[in-house]
């Protein structure tokens, strides 16, 4: 069986592919990235990428993947929910591919291990915050406390240790009596160590941008995407996993 090739488009300029696929599916999946050349964390760096979307995707299917997603979470949840639903769909309109953004695969997350009212820990300055907030209101979740790290600088946020994040979390979840979940926002974040760290410590589900993103692009093709030991949404039968269904805009 040939190995299925699956597509990212990333926010750094370089192009990588995060380091998380290949932690969690190894040599059964095939990952190529573009980047997006992403300045800054923020609304204005938002807007001086996104019209380049389209055209990354474009490359990537010209290269043969089976499925593309858009790896940055505040890059597709910005704008708010309506946004995100139509990006995912010219994504798919663009390249005839099944695809994914990472704001599909927070929610689709979420929703897979029952998380409804959820402690956000996230890398971002209040502004992006604000939008998150806004984002999951309107996919039909209930955010409680949001507590960021402040920063806006593409490559400083891959440098953020595990216990950091461990504390945010501890933090945060602590700040939202009744949670049913942790979500722990932005793409660029590493934390497949500290999700392992928080689920056994604090018992509550977590899922986390860049994990979900890849998760959620698996599944969008077709493939299995459980991966024993980095937590509960990699443990899932792949079979009970369905799409979010987000809640009616007003």
């Amino acid at each position: 069986m040939a190995q299925p090739h699956l597509g990212l488009i990333v926010p750094p300029a370089a192009g990588a592919v995060p380091v998380d696929g290949p932690l969690l599916y190894g040599d059964r999946i095939r990952f190529s990235a573009r980047g997006l050349g992403l300045g800054e964390i923020s609304t204005r760096g938002y807007v001086e990428v996104i019209d380049a979307v389209i055209g990354k995707a474009r490359e990537l299917a010209a290269e043969g993947v089976e499925a593309v997603s858009l790896m940055g979470t505040s890059l597709s949840f910005f704008r708010g929910a309506a946004f995100n639903r139509e990006l995912q769909a010219e994504l798919t309109r663009a390249t005839g591919l099944p695809s994914s953004t990472m704001s599909d695969a927070i929610v689709n997350g979420l929703a897979s291990l029952g998380v409804k009212r959820v402690a956000v820990a996230t890398a971002y300055i209040d502004e992006v915050n604000r939008l998150l907030r806004r984002y999951l209101d309107d996919s039909g979740f209930e955010p409680l406390a949001i507590h960021g790290l402040s920063i806006s600088d593409v490559q400083a946020v891959a440098a953020v240790p595990t216990e950091v994040l461990v504390d945010l979390c501890r933090t945060v979840f602590k700040a939202s009596p009744g949670a049913d979940g942790i979500l722990i926002s932005c793409g660029g974040l590493v934390t497949l160590d500290a999700v392992r760290q928080v689920e056994a410590e604090l018992g509550a589900p977590v899922v986390s941008s860049s994990p979900a993103g890849f998760w959620d692009l698996v599944r969008c093709a077709g493939l299995d995407p459980r991966a024993p030991g980095h937590g509960r949404l990699f443990a899932q039968d792949v079979s009970a996993v369905r799409p979010h269904a987000a809640a009616p805009l007003p």
